[in-house]
């Protein structure tokens, strides 16, 4: 039993510094305007699709200079019936104002995105929301 719980606490110790890690090379969420869209693609079934619209939004983020905290995900398997997982990917993608949201919508590497990828999706949803003040 001792070699188990020996097993354990080596496995929590070398997994720390990986955790730490990652979090710390993480942009912090600024919770002044998040801005979060749904995608539907035309063909998610397709790994082509699927491959173009990552490598465009993934290129488009890099280059934003107003986007801080980016996430790029896909629906989990809903567990619960309140879980909407219809859509192919989310992004969700804070910033430090509604101005600098604004900006981002003309920015060029943002037109270049939806210009490049924007005949690989059907549908897209955005749901913009400002952080209430003193949380």
């Amino acid at each position: 039993m001792k070699t188990i719980y020996a097993f354990a606490a080596l496995l929590l110790l070398w997994c720390a510094p990986v955790q730490a890690q990652s979090e710390s090379d993480m942009k912090t969420f600024d919770p002044a305007f998040a801005h979060t869209v749904y995608f539907w693609l035309q063909n998610p079934d397709s790994a082509e699709d699927r491959k173009a619209f990552e490598d465009a939004l993934s290129t488009f983020l890099s280059k934003s200079a107003y986007a801080k905290t980016k996430f790029i995900g896909t629906p989990p398997k809903a567990t619960r019936d309140v879980v909407d997982g219809s859509f192919t990917y989310s992004l969700i993608v804070s910033f430090e104002s509604s101005e600098a949201q604004a900006a981002y919508q003309v920015e060029q590497p943002h037109l270049d995105f939806v210009a490049q990828a924007q005949h690989l999706w059907k549908k897209v949803i955005v749901y913009d929301s400002m952080g209430i003040p003193g949380e």
